[in-house]
């Protein structure tokens, strides 16, 4: 168990909240507007996740903090506890044991989950075409106020000869009716720990849902090292869609081209090596928070 002292912690805290500002800082002045940007909106609103709770520094497992009774005003309330002191003026913030008894269960099937995703071996060659499939042969799109650079029929064409090699069910559900059967794997929830792959963008997205679901537990460090992955990721996603975003400054990864592909199969390796060291960071802070008898009852 680390101790930290009140100045220590706070000095994390700041350095977290400068590192964190630039990043949600554009995000709240365009709600304020009424406006959205397609790309660094994404990881807000796809994912039930404010901007403001990627402000909240969490200090992590293992970890204490001498504190004064007023600083439990910038913790949640229902994570974390405050142990007052003997003296009566000091005491320590640390994680609740009811927070942790609670979360005890689905902290453990992420645990399994990671763990599995973990070991299965890595597939590329989707191409990035999700997005492609979720606009063949469709009326209205999902981004609706950015035209498509491609037309339908070379949107058809592309995935005629590439194919869809789509492994993550919360991109294949967005599937229109007529891309749906051309996926080899008719995806479910239910099957989901079953086919979920290292390779998978959105897959390695989906680590920041997980941080910040347990960031009480994993801390603030791997929080934001599991949000900057989402958005890279989601830049180069969005990259190789089939929209036209150069008034945004989005350049395109041709993925309807052979260099295109070559370009995001080598991208798509470098984001899958990233996301299994934080599913390994993930995995050893879960296994450290519970006991093994724990973990067997």
């Amino acid at each position: 168990m680390q101790d930290l002292t009140r100045p220590q912690w706070q000095t994390m805290r700041q350095a977290h909240r400068e590192i964190v500002l630039p990043w949600i800082t554009p995000r709240l002045e365009r709600r304020s507007r009424q406006e959205s940007h397609p790309v660094d909106d994404f990881l807000f609103e796809y994912y039930p996740i404010s901007a403001n709770r990627l402000l909240i520094w969490h200090p992590g497992i293992n970890k204490t903090l001498q504190a004064l009774a007023d600083d439990m005003a910038d913790f949640p309330q229902t994570s974390y506890r405050y142990l007052q002191g003997p003296d009566g003026q000091s005491g320590k913030i640390e994680i609740s044991q009811d927070w942790l008894a609670k979360n005890q269960g689905p902290a453990l099937l992420l645990k399994d989950f990671l763990t599995t995703t973990h070991s299965r071996t890595l597939r590329s060659g989707c191409f990035g075409l999700h997005e492609w499939a979720m606009v063949l042969g469709a009326n209205e799109v999902r981004h609706e106020k950015w035209p498509l650079r491609l037309s339908q029929t070379q949107i058809q064409a592309t995935i005629d000869e590439v194919g869809l090699r789509c492994t993550h069910f919360d991109a294949f559900r967005f599937f229109t009716p007529v891309a749906a059967p051309l996926n080899p794997l008719q995806l479910t929830r239910i099957d989901q720990s079953e086919v979920e792959q290292p390779g998978c963008l959105h897959a390695n997205m989906d680590l920041y849902k997980h941080a910040q679901r347990f960031a009480p537990l994993f801390g603030s460090d791997l929080v934001r090292q599991s949000f900057q992955l989402a958005r890279d990721i989601r830049s180069v996603d969005m990259q190789v869609a089939p929209y036209d975003l150069a008034e945004l400054g989005v350049i395109p990864i041709r993925v309807e081209t052979q260099a295109g592909r070559d370009t995001f199969a080598k991208m798509q390796v470098e984001f899958a090596s990233r996301a299994q060291q934080l599913r390994l960071e993930m995995i050893s802070a879960l296994e450290s928070t519970w006991t093994p008898a724990e973990i067997a009852g």
